[in-house]
């Protein structure tokens, strides 16, 4: 004689006649929880724009107000939380975060993994589902949760994959990319080592890109000529073309550009800084942008030269930095 609330999720006709299915573990049994109990919701005032449950256990819920003078959370949770109280006794004591909502698809994820605190957020460059998040080494079990529960709800939360690094993980993961990819131009390009981590660090990170991007973008890297972008993107194209790469075929190679006869000069970036760069320690990669010196093949092949080394721990690669605010509440994010 119980009176028993559920959800109806799907009515079938049957040869027995039409079955009405019922739930009380659907996530839209908690949204329709919340309809009755929050008036804002009832309202349109308060949406509810997705949920994520392990019935009987937790629950997270992210909410969004079309009025900027109402709060969403705080209009779920109610006066001394009696709202979101009701709704935890309908469920038997299932706790609920109730998380804001938000368009940057970062920002939400950085609430929907809370409790914990974030300090990066690295988004897929190619418009994936992955997303890499980077939190503090104390910060990784409360992130990941008992038996990786709060991952797993803010992944079905915000329809993301979630792979969670701590942030020495992330950084010996960037250090071995920027290894590989300077070796890879050392090795193709026949450059100078610390030219190929110029390379790197302008956002380069294989051959095709050096080959058919348009020249501007390697002029645009402080002491490149056209006479060295033009040699960088022979080789490259040569180099394709011999290895018979994928990316090669079917492109109809430009008109020849006008380089050296001697194709196995060295490459070296023409500015006026070569004094300054054996007196000075390379702290960041964008600094040795700037402070490079004249003839680079030969500057590094002198005895007592900088730890060209040292730049590899500074990550330059594909990644481009939207934000870079710190702390937990403005988590870095990268695309």
């Amino acid at each position: 004689g119980d009176r028993v609330r559920a959800y109806i999720f799907d009515v079938r006709r049957e040869t027995r006649g039409p079955q009405i299915f019922l739930s009380r573990t659907h996530p839209q049994f908690m949204a329709k929880l919340f309809a009755q109990e929050v008036p804002e919701i009832y309202d349109g005032i308060v949406e509810i724009k997705a949920v994520a449950r392990d019935p009987g256990s937790r629950a997270k819920i992210g909410v969004i107000s079309r009025d900027s003078s109402v709060d969403p959370v705080g209009a779920c949770v109610g006066m001394r939380g009696s709202r979101v109280q009701a709704v935890v006794g309908e469920l038997q004591g299932e706790k609920i975060d109730i998380i804001p909502w938000s368009e940057d698809q970062a920002t939400f994820l950085v609430n929907a993994l809370q409790p914990a605190e974030v300090a990066k957020v690295v988004l897929d460059e190619e418009g994936g589902n992955r997303i890499e998040v980077v939190v503090p080494e104390e910060q990784l079990s409360l992130a990941i949760g008992q038996r990786g529960q709060n991952v797993r709800l803010a992944s079905q939360l915000t329809g993301l994959d979630i792979d969670i690094l701590t942030e020495e993980e992330e950084s010996k993961r960037r250090q071995a990319e920027f290894n590989a990819r300077t070796q890879l131009f050392m090795d193709s390009l026949d450059l100078d080592e610390f030219f190929a981590q110029l390379l790197v660090a302008e956002g380069f990170t294989n051959l095709e890109e050096v080959a058919y991007v348009e020249q501007g973008e390697l002029l645009a890297i402080d002491g490149v000529d056209e006479g060295t972008a033009d040699e960088l993107q022979a080789r490259a194209r040569d180099h394709l073309e011999a290895a018979g790469g994928e990316a090669a075929v079917g492109r109809e190679r430009p008109a020849e550009v006008a380089h050296s006869d001697d194709r196995n000069r060295e490459i070296t970036l023409q500015t006026e800084f070569a004094g300054d760069l054996l007196r000075q320690p390379l702290d960041v990669v964008t600094d040795a942008a700037h402070t490079v010196g004249t003839q680079v093949g030969q500057v590094f092949s002198q005895p007592g030269r900088p730890d060209t080394g040292r730049v590899g721990e500074f990550f330059g690669g594909d990644d481009v930095h939207a934000t870079a605010a710190e702390g937990p509440e403005h988590p870095q994010v990268h695309r």
